[in-house]
This record gives C-alpha cells, sequence and structure tokens, in this order.
C-alpha cells in the first residue's frame, strides 16, 4: 500500500499543538497528545517535528502571527488627536474583553520562551515587530518599546489577578511611565 497523499497533515498537527496547549498548558504538549489531536500517527507528529521545540516554534509563529495580526489593526486604529496613554487603555481593554482563552493560549506559548531557549528568538521577534509597528506609527522607537512592555505587564497581571480593569489607572500610570 502507497503513502497516503495529506498535504494538510503539517498545518493540523500545528492547529492540535495549538488546541493541546490550549486545553492542558504546555505541561501537556507531547508528540503523543498532538498526534491524537490531529488524528495522525504519532510518526507523522515526529516526520513533521522532530522535537517538541521545534512543534512549539510553529505553533508560536502561527500565534504570534494572529497577534500581530490584531496588534497592526489597533495601531492602524490609533487616532493621532487622542492621547496615546488612552489609545493604549483602549488597546488593553479590548483585548481583556475579547477572549479569554485565546489570550491565555497566547501567553502561555510566549512564556514558553522562558524555559526553551529554542523558542526564545520566536518571541522576541513578535516582541519587536510589535515595536517597529508602533513605533513607525508614533515616530518613537524608545517610547513604543516602553509602551508595549508596560501593555503587556498589564495584560498578564490581569490575567493573572483578575482585578477589574480600570482605564484611568492605566492612563496614569502610562503618564507617569511616558512623562
Amino acid at each position: 500500500m502507497g503513502r497516503r497523499h495529506d498535504p494538510g497533515r503539517r498545518q493540523r498537527i500545528i492547529d492540535a499543538a495549538i488546541a493541546v496547549v490550549g486545553a492542558r498548558g504546555i505541561a501537556g504538549l507531547s508528540h503523543r497528545s498532538v498526534a491524537a489531536a490531529a488524528d495522525v500517527p504519532l510518526g507523522s507528529t515526529t516526520y513533521h517535528f522532530a522535537t517538541l521545540d521545534e512543534l512549539l516554534i510553529a505553533a508560536l509563529r502561527q500565534v504570534n502571527g494572529e497577534w500581530l495580526a490584531d496588534f497592526a489593526r489597533w495601531v492602524d486604529g490609533i487616532d493621532p488627536t487622542a492621547p496615546l496613554t488612552d489609545e493604549v487603555a483602549r488597546f488593553v481593554e479590548e483585548t481583556l474583553t475579547g477572549d479569554r482563552s485565546r489570550l491565555e493560549l497566547e501567553y502561555e506559548l510566549y512564556l514558553a520562551a522562558l524555559r526553551r531557549e529554542a523558542v526564545r528568538p520566536i518571541a522576541a521577534e513578535c516582541l519587536d515587530e510589535m515595536v517597529r509597528l508602533l513605533g513607525r506609527r508614533i515616530g518613537d522607537e524608545r517610547t513604543a518599546r516602553a509602551v508595549v512592555a508596560v501593555a503587556d505587564g498589564l495584560l498578564l497581571q490581569h490575567l493573572l489577578t483578575g482585578a477589574p480593569f480600570e482605564p484611568a489607572v492605566v492612563r496614569d500610570g502610562l503618564a507617569g511611565v511616558l512623562g
């Protein structure tokens, strides 16, 4: 019997890895769990991704692409007449009121870079692209880097604490950071 032609298999494996991480966290990610979720033979996962780091990189690249598309839409929608602090507060609020499970998944994959050195450059690329996009829009890359860092911190704090979002606190805090 010949080999079955399945051009979408690699993508299904990536999608399954994202689903596994979303459901079970990074600790639940294995070639076996991904193969089961993708409904493919175990050997297919190791054929396409020899290591879990390779699979994590592919998953993070896909999730980052979606995150960056959303971020770029926000950047494009920044009102140049509004204070940047208000626009950042709007971004954080819109992100927090969106799909929480998606946001948790994005951060789970992003933070995997803390323990997995091979994944670190992918997370860094995403941050650098956010800074580039925002810096191009506001005309100052150093400020953009500070805004991205503050927004990241705010999102993580709200995810971890479940504290209610207070736009005034964000605006006041950013005003202090941005001068």
